[in-house]
């Protein structure tokens, strides 16, 4: 299925004439943190449900308020990492979505994307999940890449989940049924592993020396 399938275009058109009392009629009918405003079809901006709640005046038009609407939006080109980011950046379950002369085509809903990404073979493929940590200025996508093939594995995907000021961590999924050798092999190219794998033989020769040493300074 292609993103451009979860496209809803159900929601009655709200324009800037339209009462207060109208948005919020409609907000109680609809689950959603936004509505779309337009103009001849064009997108005006997007109503928050936050800010119209506790307005008293609802014969005011949204003309009069349109200092409150949000502006952001998204193209039929959009792809489904991009719609994961706008939802996140702008604290919505609404986005709407404009072609390439403007014009509205109707919204994406948060559920549908998750649930779109949910389905998706980079979480659905038997793999291993691996977090890594390096110097910011050390780590290289290629280098990454280029250890996981080179122990005969496939890399599914990978993505930077945290930037510091000096390191980065990046999130793997690999399939893999040597995951040993590759958290090795990252250990050599001086790479943090994160994440705990039952197959660590380090971790294993880490908890076999402190026991070592315990025994030794309890003597």
């Amino acid at each position: 299925m292609k993103i451009n399938d979860f496209i809803s275009n159900d929601i009655q058109e709200l324009g800037l004439d339209f009462s207060i009392l109208s948005a919020q009629q409609l907000f109680e009918e609809l689950p959603l943190t936004h509505l779309p405003i337009l103009k001849k079809g064009k997108l005006v901006g997007c109503l928050p449900k936050r800010d119209i709640q506790t307005i008293e005046n609802k014969e005011d038009s949204i003309k009069e308020l349109d200092y409150l609407l949000d502006h952001f939006y998204t193209h039929l080109n959009t792809t489904l990492l991009d719609l994961v980011a706008l939802f996140a950046d702008n604290d919505s379950n609404f986005i709407p979505v404009i072609d390439k002369d403007l014009n509205y085509v109707g919204y994406y809903e948060l559920g549908d994307i998750l649930d779109a990404f949910a389905d998706s073979p980079f979480l659905h493929i038997e793999s291993e999940t691996l977090m890594i940590q390096k110097n910011k200025d050390d780590y290289s996508m290629s280098e990454i890449a280029q250890i996981i093939e080179s122990n005969n594995s496939k890399l599914l995907g990978m993505y930077i989940s945290h930037a510091g000021q000096d390191i980065v961590q990046i999130t793997l999924k690999v399939s893999t049924s040597i995951i040993n050798e590759i958290i090795q092999t990252f250990r050599r190219y001086d790479y943090t592993v994160l994440t705990q794998h039952d197959d660590d033989n380090y971790l294993e020769e880490l908890k076999d020396r402190a026991r070592y040493l315990k025994k030794y300074l309890d003597m």
